[in-house]
């Protein structure tokens, strides 16, 4: 039932979409009315959706607001933080004893997207009440909120219909230029003139975004039937049968690995996907023009398929999966601790989405694996970069190794348990795990050799015309 309501929220959203950019674009409304109707059709859908507990989507930034408009704004960043992850971690609590496994949609999704928007919110207060922009980093600079939202601008922010649901998170930045229009920097423009008054008006175009969203329902429909058509030949949860870990060889164990994960992410692609062709058809999302003169439509992308599916180390596959998740990260956790930027990081995901011991399984290997990632990358990788051949064999096995280490690290994501998660490792012999820490050992004490670039020039140069270039260097 609540997958159906899902279905109807999101279509009905996707049509309210085209009315407010149609009818109630900028420059027909004011901001206020733009701002009310987002509201309370995101309350309208959201109460609909899920019932009595639509009661948490207004409890949890109630109590943040009243944080925000109450504390220090030196301090309200970690009150808001605490606040918002307490009252989540209450509901992931209840979600766990009561319905424990359940896969079914309920409340904790909302929620844990209006955690992202009122912690980024409050961290963007607090950098731009408190702070100098010489201490920021760009990003932050341009998030800063230098004025406290109203109540309406807030409550807008955090239930707005294009992205309650399934997310993706948008900044305050960004909706409030939405709002107001200034989203469309940068679009094309008319300039008309009036020959007898000498003004000049500048009417900006629009791009419409027809085409990327029609692209984007098709493909997120496709996406979700392949997820609906073949997860039952592949279901996670043979990953506890006792038959087929016992009577199944470790290849055929990998790549079962492999073909689950893959086919559960394709129900998380149909939602992101389809999240971002609402935000795009309400004309939120627009970012510019690309070298070809195209308007981009990816300020609100939470996923690159292609870009997740074909990567080629583990660090480009984080930033092509839940980018909003990732940019949230970023922006709260890792540009602002000093020390053991990953693990905090990877700590406050994993109480973000619950308490499975799943999870942390994951997180722990994800940051496990992301340090062996940048040794191997840093002390192997040039011993590839001699020749164009070589540099396609190194490409090739990174490839098939992020193929099998992606189905590693997140199976135990999917299958939510401890115990199970625990025995498939020792089924297969943890072979990536030993395979890390060996490299953890080994790439830092291979002997070193000078990056590509840097030995053609000295091959390229007799020992006279280097010594002769450093001379001029020091003159």
């Amino acid at each position: 039932m609540f997958q159906v309501n899902f279905l109807l929220t999101q279509f009905t959203a996707l049509i309210l979409a085209g009315f407010l950019r149609t009818f109630l674009s900028p420059v027909a409304v004011t901001a206020a009315t733009r701002h009310v109707f987002g509201l309370v059709i995101g309350l309208a859908l959201g109460y609909f959706c899920f019932g009595r507990q639509a009661i948490h989507l207004a409890g949890l930034p109630a109590l943040c607001y009243i944080a925000m408009r109450t504390q220090n704004p030196r301090n309200i960043q970690r009150v808001v933080l605490t606040t918002s992850l307490l009252y989540l971690s209450c509901v992931h609590y209840h979600r766990q004893m009561y319905n424990y496994g359940s896969y079914t949609l309920d409340i904790t999704g909302p929620l844990m997207v209006i955690t992202q928007k009122v912690t980024s919110l409050a961290y963007s207060i607090h950098d731009g009440l408190t702070r100098r922009e010489e201490e920021l980093t760009p990003t932050q600079r341009y998030q800063a909120v230098k004025k406290m939202p109203t109540t309406l601008e807030y409550f807008s922010y955090v239930f707005h219909f294009q992205a309650l649901m399934a997310g993706p998170v948008i900044f305050y930045r960004d909706y409030i230029d939405f709002i107001h229009g200034r989203n469309l920097a940068g679009a094309k423009a008319l300039t008309g003139c009036d020959k007898n008054s000498g003004h000049y008006d500048e009417i900006v175009l629009e791009p419409s975004p027809a085409p990327v969203v029609i692209k984007k329902v098709v493909v997120s429909l496709l996406c979700a039937a392949m997820f609906v058509t073949f997860i039952p030949t592949y279901p996670i949860q043979k990953l506890k049968d006792d038959d087929f870990l016992k009577n199944t060889t470790v290849f055929y164990k990998m790549w079962y690995l492999m073909v689950t994960t893959m086919l559960v992410r394709f129900k998380y692609y149909h939602a992101w996907i389809f999240a971002d062709a609402i935000c795009n058809n309400s004309g939120l999302g627009f970012s510019g023009y690309d070298d070809s003169g195209e308007p981009k439509w990816d300020l609100a992308s939470n996923v690159d398929v292609y870009g997740f599916e074909m990567s080629l180390n583990l660090k480009s596959s984080i930033e092509h999966w839940n980018k909003g998740t990732n940019r949230w990260l970023r922006s709260i956790v890792y540009e602002r601790v000093k020390h053991n930027k990953i693990m905090f990081t990877y700590a406050l995901s994993a109480l973000w989405h619950g308490f499975y011991p799943g999870y942390y399984l994951t997180f722990a290997n994800g940051a496990f694996f992301t340090v062996v990632s940048r040794v191997t990358r840093r002390n192997i990788r040039p011993y590839f970069l001699g020749s164009k051949g070589m540099k396609f064999l190194y490409d090739a096995l990174t490839f098939a190794t992020m193929r099998l280490l992606m189905a590693y690290i997140t199976f135990s994501f999917i299958l939510l348990e401890f115990i199970p998660s625990v025995t498939m490792y020792l089924y297969v012999y943890l072979f990536p795990h030993i395979i890390g820490l060996a490299l953890l050992v080994i790439a830092p004490r291979l002997p070193k050799i000078p990056s590509h670039k840097e030995a053609t020039v000295k091959e390229s140069k007799t020992p006279q015309e280097l010594i002769n270039g450093t001379a001029r260097k020091s003159m």
